[in-house]
């Protein structure tokens, strides 16, 4: 009897699909679930990744093929008989690799627009993808999807302020969203670098952050010293000989603090280190007489 149920429940729902040739298996949760040819799903035209770890890849293919697709794919069925895509390319091009002849996958019903909310929501709910990939999605679900900040803030579980964060990424100069797409400077560097608002300081200070390992802190220090009249400057139109300036920058550099200088006619001036708590201070006296 439970044999006989199985067979009708699958006709039922492959008659559904129009699809008999399909190993329609069953229906779980309002979903489709079948089986079916890896290379009849379609690529996501939505899909918010960009680059794909080959390495990676290769480690799941050989997963895949020792325990098989533990989470199904999911797709839509479109027009022309064949599924597209909707969350899972990591999956699909690993079980591609793996050579299956079929995936499970759970066949949703969706219009072009949930298509991309669903890839776009799915996937920046995953740890893979970078800095910038993440600012494109949410861009791209407050352009095309007509998601507010706040609505979209409630639809992905994150805060206002962290979206605000990510959005601020894509004013970056290429190079310094490239080194944050290539995870060579992390989130809290980038964040640092876009805190300065023309591009040649970013550059700047992203060339210091790769030269020199500067960490988060360090960074965000040095961002405030770009923005910042250059310390070798006195405050007023006179300038220091180029041995004085040499070391207004050795002391700022020692302190990690701005350096500014206070120059008079006669050669005499005041020397100020800029702090931003009692803290700071403390660090700066250790830093500057090792007490």
């Amino acid at each position: 009897m439970a044999k006989q149920q199985k067979q009708v429940l699958g006709r039922g729902i492959a008659a559904l699909l129009k699809d008999p040739d399909k190993d329609i298996t069953m229906s779980e949760g309002g979903s489709l679930m079948a089986f079916i040819a890896p290379n009849l799903i379609e690529v996501n035209p939505f899909q918010p990744r960009t680059t794909f770890d080959e390495q990676g890849l290769s480690e799941l293919a050989q997963s895949i093929k020792q325990l098989g697709i533990i989470q199904p794919i999911t797709v839509r069925k479109v027009e022309n008989g064949s599924f597209q895509l909707v969350s899972g390319e990591r999956r699909l091009r690993a079980a591609l690799l793996a050579n299956l002849e079929r995936v499970p996958v759970y066949i949703r019903e969706a219009s072009d627009q949930e298509s991309l909310e669903m890839a776009l929501v799915e996937n920046i709910q995953r740890q893979e993808l970078d800095p910038i990939e993440i600012a494109l999605s949410y861009q791209r679900l407050i352009d095309e999807i007509q998601l507010t900040q706040d609505k979209l803030s409630k639809r992905v579980g994150k805060q206002r302020s962290t979206i605000t964060n990510y959005l601020r990424l894509l004013k970056l100069h290429p190079q310094v969203q490239d080194a944050l797409k290539n995870r060579s400077i992390s989130m809290g560097h980038g964040r640092a670098i876009m805190s300065l608002e023309n591009h040649p300081d970013q550059l700047q200070l992203l060339g210091e952050v790769l030269g020199k390992g500067l960490s988060v802190r360090a960074t965000e220090n040095r961002a405030r010293q770009i923005a910042q009249p250059k310390s070798s400057k006195s405050t007023n139109n006179l300038k220091l000989s180029k041995k004085a300036a040499s070391a207004v920058e050795a002391l700022q550099h020692l302190s990690d603090k701005e350096v500014s200088v206070d120059l008079r006619a006669n050669g005499s001036g005041v020397l100020k280190f800029h702090f931003e708590s009692e803290k700071d201070l403390l660090k700066l006296k250790k830093a500057l007489i090792g007490e």
